[in-house]
């Protein structure tokens, strides 16, 4: 998570919220270069790039300041700016020891190499020092994003959430190309032929909900497809406990019929070589 920090030697905090402040950026990343071509954008002056001093980090650093036009630092950074946004792992209880006022934000958003995403409408979770969070709400704002207060122990479950959007996710969309490989298709064959059924889906459960996106055997209780799939799913390293994962999550929290006997194929979480016997059996 980046932390933000307006620094100690601002002259007057009032300044800040009228004025959009000088950011400095710590760990030019996948969301720190992000960040800083967003807030450039915004209108806001980045002072500073600051990096390990490594060949790689620095080459991309040093490249990402030449773009937004601000300094690049390893070793010895300046810090001279009203704002510094730490892109790093959230443990920074050493610098609120000092005096700054610090403040937690998240945009649930991705960020990956190559790709700079659009941040309008995005939520952005706040958490941390009033003072840093009037000054963090302004700038998602001014970021095109929805700041919203997360409380501290929070956060985690916050993050895992994420994990399920889109890491996790895409975990997902690379075991069905597995999947479809065994059936015959090329990966890159697969990934073409699934964009439509997903992004349907995504359309599906934007406009009428979980239960209304849900569709398949499952929710039409047929215990026989499922069956034939587990067994055939025995072709792909790992594929069938991904299914079978999916399937309780399905079973738990969504209308299915015919429960009494999809029961018997969606054992409880411990039991996956028993569902495996199971369909062996058949």
């Amino acid at each position: 998570m980046p932390p933000i920090l307006p620094s100690p030697e601002m002259p007057c905090y009032a300044a800040v919220v009228t004025l959009k402040p000088r950011v400095v950026i710590v760990g030019p990343g996948r969301l720190g270069s992000a960040l800083a071509v967003q807030l450039k954008r915004a209108g806001y002056r980045i002072k500073e790039i600051v990096s390990r001093n490594s060949r790689t980090s620095g080459r991309k650093a040093r490249a990402l300041s030449r773009q937004v036009h601000a300094a690049w630092s390893g070793t010895n950074p300046r810090l001279e700016a009203d704002l510094i946004w730490f892109c790093v792992p959230d443990r920074l209880r050493a610098v609120q020891r000092c005096g700054a006022a610090v403040a937690s934000v998240h945009p649930f958003m991705t960020f990956v190499h190559a790709t700079i995403p659009s941040l309008q409408g995005v939520p952005f979770a706040l958490e941390g020092d009033p003072a840093a969070l009037r000054v963090a709400g302004r700038i998602v704002r001014d970021l095109g994003g929805q700041p919203f207060s997360l409380s501290k122990s929070r956060k985690s479950i916050y993050h895992a959430w994420g994990g399920f959007t889109s890491p996790l996710l895409v975990a997902l969309l690379m075991t069905a190309e597995k999947v479809a490989q065994a059936a015959g298709l090329s990966a890159s064959e697969a990934r073409k032929k699934m964009l439509p059924i997903v992004r349907q889906t995504l359309a599906n459960y934007a406009k009428l909900g979980p239960a209304g996106a849900f569709s398949g055997p499952i929710v039409r209780g047929d215990a026989q497809v499922i069956r034939k799939h587990m067994k055939e799913l025995k072709k792909v390293p790992g594929a069938t406990d991904v299914y079978l994962a999916l399937a309780r999550a399905g079973f738990r929290y969504l209308p299915v019929r015919n429960r009494k006997e999809l029961e018997k194929l969606l054992p409880g979480d411990n039991n996956l070589r028993k569902a495996d016997n199971f369909v062996t059996n058949q």
